[in-house]
């Protein structure tokens, strides 16, 4: 079991969306979910004013801004790795539950709310999954820190958790970096995923991934046209 805490969003737009020193500091990333419109998702027609890249993430879960104030932490498992955890979603999100309880113990009011992380009733964390036959991953976005004029680039989703009720998203999230610090954060997160595996730091760059390997591609950059032709759809 190997862990790892990267902005994985930067990663992925370097390999094809190389970004200029102006948008290393600005560049955000939505990344939206598999099959779902993205006119119902974002605001198109300020996504493509202010050139904000839009991925489109294999796994499920719902529409999130990305940029440096966000957090991912990921868990990739063999389902073998926790045996006692059957390969469905609500048994995974009621284990990766368990396991933020300690990373936010005497934190707040720490709690799983249907399928995010909050304090109370503000949301802080979002998930998503994808589960294959043997094996799983759960991915979490962290909201650290944003920039409440960014929200306004998402739209209300049509289907939202009860507990939102019909708050707009700056009176349903809330920042991380005002409950505990950053650094103790990762921290506690390595150190509760060091309770259930056994934990060895690993870069990026040490990696070594065979260039001949085949895989499918299916995390997409999307293009100006697609997001042009959402904007009409918003006309």
């Amino acid at each position: 079991m190997k862990n790892h805490l990267l902005i994985c969003y930067i990663y992925a737009l370097r390999s094809s969306f190389p970004p200029s020193e102006h948008e290393k500091k600005y560049l955000m990333s939505m990344w939206n979910i598999l099959r779902r419109k993205l006119s119902e998702l974002v605001e198109a027609k300020s996504v493509l004013r202010d050139h904000i890249p839009v991925i489109r993430r294999f796994t499920g879960g719902g529409t999130v801004i990305v940029d440096n104030g966000t957090i991912f932490v990921t868990l990739i498992c063999n389902k073998d790795a926790v045996p006692n955890v059957q390969p469905f979603p609500r048994p995974i999100m009621s284990w990766s539950g368990l396991l933020y309880d300690k990373v936010f113990a005497r934190i707040a009011d720490f709690n799983l709310r249907e399928n995010d992380y909050a304090f109370g009733d503000r949301k802080f964390g979002g998930n998503a999954q994808s589960i294959t036959k043997n094996r799983w991953i759960h991915h979490t976005s962290f909201l650290w820190d944003y920039e409440v004029k960014n929200m306004s680039y998402l739209k209300l989703p049509a289907k939202v958790p009860k507990y939102r009720l019909t708050r707009g998203h700056t009176d349903f999230i809330c920042r991380m970096k005002e409950h505990m610090p950053r650094s103790e954060f990762i921290e506690r997160t390595i150190k509760a995923v060091g309770d259930e595996f056994s934990v060895s730091p690993v870069s990026l760059e040490s990696i070594n991934i065979d260039s001949a390997s085949e895989y499918v591609h299916t995390t997409k950059l999307l293009t100006e046209h697609e997001i042009r032709e959402a904007s009409v759809l918003q006309t």
